[in-house]
């Protein structure tokens, strides 16, 4: 998650799963009213009105009258405010709309928690020293960043046309707390999501919603994950389908400028050098390097001290020394670099021409020789599009089936 420098389409008429305890109810044929657990003889007619699958049942009218108002609440309200959802009048720059947004998800209270948790103030990232990290503290982070690619992988495994960013937001969220572990971004600075999930013109710090992805976009997804104390950042952008040759492109020199700087990642390099780099294998391209935000060192602290600016001739000081973690996350926009937020629910970036911007973001502990990049991709990572490309293409041709022995 990038830090500051100082939909098209209708919701879809079928509405999210109802909640657990009545998935199960349903799916045993049991009534929903809590703790009854007779047969289910009478089905919700509100349920079956607006398409909630599945259709809350109950085993009497009596049963049904006492659960009304929290089935009412739990199950009727959410759904009735996305269906009547309509987009805030706003000057948008792109044909992508905002859709409805659902509440925030819980966390189990037994997960440690960052401080910012419960008031959405971040305590301590005001930090102008950059903190070098020990042994121990590396140990944790690289814990955290490891996660972090996990669910990260797991959201990538899940893109395809139809589904909502809203649902990835719930696959990202439920892994995340599988695992012990709290999903950065929710309630940071009081953002609503335990992920941002970018489309199209967003350049980054999306809100998921309920707007399906559609055939063709492509789309940020930017995990980060706190874990013991510490917190690991990553994102990279996917394809959603069958998406066009210039997006295609846009997404890969976005991945190759950050590898580029990365790569560059060593004692003694300046924290302004990477911009240099990222500009140069942006090139000629004809795409442009965003310059409102930056990538930030990273630990106990979600944002802090250095700041990694991605654009040329920039006025970062400093320079990597052994034991700093920070992220490197350049956006590249497809025309202007400028952007311009969504004021109604102030997180949401997009470009200020209205075309299509990427990201990809890597953690990096700077080592004695190099640098360990904490969040990288594993054998087990889905193929990002070039590279799911070439597997087709290596892949040995089918041949002709061996005719049948005679009879």
């Amino acid at each position: 998650m990038s830090d500051a420098t100082p939909a098209a389409a209708a919701a879809p008429a079928v509405a999210a799963a109802a909640p657990a305890a009545a998935e199960a109810a349903a799916a045993a044929d049991q009534c929903a009213s809590a703790g009854c657990g007779q047969a289910a003889k009478q089905s919700c007619p509100t349920c079956i009105q607006l398409g909630i699958t599945p259709v809350a049942r109950f085993c009497s009218q009596e049963c049904f009258k006492g659960a009304w108002k929290e089935h009412n609440i739990a199950v009727h309200k959410p759904v009735k405010e996305r269906l009547n959802f309509v987009p805030p009048p706003f000057d948008y720059t792109g044909d992508l709309r905002p859709a409805w947004v659902s509440p925030r998800r819980t966390v189990p209270a037994h997960i440690q928690k960052p401080d910012y948790a419960a008031n959405g103030q971040p305590q301590g990232e005001n930090q102008h020293s950059i903190h070098i990290n020990s042994a121990a503290e590396i140990k944790g982070i690289r814990a955290a960043s490891r996660l972090g690619r996990q669910a990260l992988d797991l959201a990538h495994a899940h893109i395809r046309p139809g589904i909502t960013t809203d649902e990835i937001d719930r696959i990202v969220h439920d892994f995340i707390i599988s695992k012990d572990a709290y999903p950065s971004p929710l309630n940071y600075r009081f953002f609503p999501k335990s992920c941002c999930t970018s489309v199209n013109e967003v350049i980054c710090h999306g809100i998921p919603d309920a707007r399906p992805l559609q055939d063709g976009d492509i789309v940020n997804v930017d995990v980060t994950v706190y874990y013991k104390g510490y917190h690991g950042d990553l994102n990279e952008t996917f394809c959603v389908g069958n998406v066009d040759e210039k997006s295609k492109e846009l997404i890969k020199t976005t991945h190759d400028a950050l590898m580029a700087a990365v790569a560059a990642v060593q004692p003694g390099v300046q924290f302004r050098d990477f911009g240099e780099i990222i500009t140069k294998a942006v090139g000629k391209s004809g795409f442009s390097v965003v310059r409102s935000y930056c990538g930030h060192g990273i630990g106990s602290v979600f944002h802090t001290s250095p700041s990694i600016p991605h654009y040329a001739r920039n006025k970062a000081v400093g320079a990597c020394k052994p034991g700093m973690v920070f992220s490197i996350e350049p956006m590249i926009n497809m025309g202007t670099w400028k952007d311009k937020t969504w004021t109604f629910d102030d997180w949401t970036s997009v470009t200020a021409d209205g075309k299509r911007s990427a990201q990809f973001e890597h953690t990096v502990l700077v080592t004695e020789k190099g640098c360990e990049v904490l969040t990288a991709r594993t054998k087990d990572s889905p193929p990002l599009w070039w590279e799911k490309k070439s597997t087709e293409a290596a892949a040995p041709a089918a041949t002709e089936p061996a005719p049948a022995a005679a009879q």
